[in-house]
């Protein structure tokens, strides 16, 4: 089929398309009279999931981010919240919406506030403004005041069941912590008092975690003992201060005699410092060695400390039990500063009332409807007019088919000779006529 046909095919089938047209704008301008207009409003907030925490410090991690975002939209659109909206609004005490429930239809086990939630709920959405961490909350309603209204309520509810969460959440683990400080310092006292007894027992005292008094004894001992002369022979200058002085000055004097003579005034100086410095260390080893000599009468230090190194060995075995038990008050002592800072810790966020959330400016109430939309609505029910015309018009031509033109022979597969048309007028030609909208007389061959 040419575009010529098809084009002869609607105008001869224009009222099909004009009357589906008209009828199409018709039943939109009636959806658009007959229909509750809806307002939206949108309210704001922002979302500080870049923030760590005032209280605790904490921050929610990059690959969380998104699960938080979509949790915090549910939780928009969660029960508590609506909840929260109806009791703030005094709904459940309204006539209109009592008898609106009274004559509602479906399930009659929904009761009048979560009806009412329910309804809140529907009429709400809450979308991340993307590219930033800013919640926006909409709300839909008959009225652009009561949308507006609505709007801020539900960021109000929001807001204060996410400090409520947060409060029971702390709260909850602040009690546990607690319990376990309770635990922990009962633990705590019952190990220092075996630890305690034990060492009254067995007359053992530990200065640290490791040493107790005999073995303190022991080492102080083991210092003080003499060293061996023959160690103090084979390093006299190591025992006294001024030997490394000594030491140094020999050293510049052979460097300087390579080049000096004898007699030079930065030599004689250097042998009598020397001289000095030599005096000072014969004076300081002799003192070590007096010393370093036992005492003439009492008991011996090598004596004293073999005494000393039995008595450790003897009790070694109970200096190792009262090493565990000053262990393990050790490890509950920790246990219990741990506890306690974090039972403290939790107890300060479960009177916070951080939210982790920043309101932006209150909603607006809206000028036009989002719904219906009478531009879009008047324009689709044109295009759709139109289109169930042209359709139907073609299936009433293919139901009906006529000729009208010599292309439509063609298709029947008549030979035509010629066809005859008025003349047209030059003059008052019109673009129909050059398209062959004129009548035509058709003649046939017959064989």
């Amino acid at each position: 089929m040419s575009f010529i046909q098809f084009f002869r095919i609607l105008w001869a089938r224009r009222a099909i398309t004009l009357v589906a047209t008209l009828a199409c704008l018709a039943g939109a301008l009636l959806f658009v009279k007959i229909v509750s207009p809806r307002y939206e409003a949108k309210t704001r907030l922002i979302l500080d999931i870049v923030k760590p925490d005032p209280v605790s410090g904490e921050i929610i991690a990059s690959p969380f981010v998104r699960a938080y975002v979509k949790t915090q939209i549910e939780l928009i659109r969660d029960y508590r919240v609506a909840g929260k909206v109806v009791d703030s609004l005094g709904w459940t005490s309204t006539p209109q919406l009592v008898q609106a429930y009274a004559e509602r239809t479906g399930d009659e086990s929904v009761d009048f506030r979560r009806w009412l939630a329910q309804q809140v709920i529907l009429n709400t959405n809450a979308t991340l403004i993307e590219g930033s961490n800013i919640l926006e909350i909409s709300y839909a309603s008959s009225s652009p005041e009561t949308a507006r209204r609505v709007a801020d309520v539900i960021r109000q509810s929001y807001l204060d069941q996410s400090i409520a969460f947060r409060r029971e959440s702390a709260g909850r683990n602040a009690q546990w912590f607690r319990n376990q400080t309770n635990k922990l310092r009962s633990q705590l006292a019952s190990a220092e008092q075996r630890k305690s007894a034990f060492e009254k027992a067995n007359g053992i005292v530990l200065q640290d975690e490791t040493t107790d008094t005999e073995m303190a004894k022991l080492r102080a001992l083991a210092s003080s003992a003499p060293a061996p002369a023959s160690a103090v022979a084979a390093a006299p200058a190591a025992s006294s201060p001024s030997s490394a002085v000594l030491a140094q000055i020999d050293a510049q004097i052979g460097s300087l005699s390579q080049t000096l003579g004898p007699n030079h005034p930065d030599l004689v100086n250097l042998r009598q410092q020397r001289s000095a410095v030599a005096a000072s260390v014969g004076r300081e080893l002799a003192a070590a060695r007096a010393a370093s000599r036992p005492a003439a009468s009492g008991p011996s230090i090598s004596g004293m400390l073999s005494a000393q190194t039995v008595k450790v060995l003897e009790q070694r075995g109970k200096v190792a039990e009262a090493q565990r038990l000053a262990t393990d008050v050790t490890v509950l002592q920790a246990q219990f500063k741990q506890t306690a800072s974090r039972a403290a810790e939790l107890s300060q966020q479960s009177e916070s009332n951080e939210s982790g959330l920043t309101l932006l400016g209150s909603a607006i109430a809206p000028e036009d409807p989002v719904f219906p939309n009478k531009p879009l609505i008047i324009a689709g029910s044109l295009i759709l007019g139109f289109v169930i015309g042209i359709l139907t018009s073609l299936i009433v031509e293919l139901v009906n088919r006529r000729v009208r033109g010599a292309e439509d022979l063609a298709l029947l597969g008549v030979p035509t000779l010629g066809a005859m048309a008025t003349t047209p007028n030059t003059q008052s030609s019109s673009i129909w006529t050059r398209l062959g909208f004129s009548t035509f007389k058709f003649g046939r061959t017959t064989e």
